[in-house]
């Protein structure tokens, strides 16, 4: 049987600058260059405290997905990425070889909501709880053996 590989990214981060738009000039397909951070916990070793090293990603997203992010996000903005990493390599202006690995997006989600790009909290994703706010509903079950319930009175 042939091994598979995978090559599969998902993060989640805050773009450290605005996207850039551009266009292949040979197909006139539209490119979109976002730059992400994206925070790594590590502890100090010399204080052993936790501390928050962050991880900057370039990622490029093709044709139209790519103009709605370069319409809609701005510096600052949190962002889910669902892509594949690729290794490009090439020669810069001075003739020296270049090599770089960025993360091509099939899909972006854009997290938050459009008022939150110059939030007092520095634009910062946060996360929402999916357990309810008010449990008052919820009725608290009785625990051991008293009530004199038998199998019969399983409804299954």
């Amino acid at each position: 049987m042939a091994a598979t590989n995978i090559n599969r990214v998902i993060l989640t981060g805050n773009l450290t600058r605005d996207p850039e738009l551009r266009s292949i000039p040979s197909s006139g397909n539209s490119v979109c260059s976002l730059r992400v951070a994206c925070n790594t916990r590590r502890k100090d070793s010399s204080t052993g405290d936790w501390v928050d090293k962050p991880n900057y990603f370039d990622v490029t997203i093709f044709g139209r997905q790519g103009d709605n992010a370069a319409q809609y996000l701005s510096k600052g903005r949190p962002v889910a990425i669902d892509g594949r990493l690729e290794w490009r390599e090439w020669q810069d202006k001075e003739g020296n070889n270049r090599q770089s690995v960025e993360i091509v997006a099939d899909n972006v989600q854009f997290l938050g909501g459009r008022e939150e790009g110059g939030s007092a909290n520095g634009s910062r994703f946060t996360p929402q709880s999916d357990v309810p706010a008010d449990t008052s509903d919820f009725s608290t079950v009785p625990s051991g053996g008293g009530g004199g319930s038998t199998d019969d009175d399983i409804p299954f």
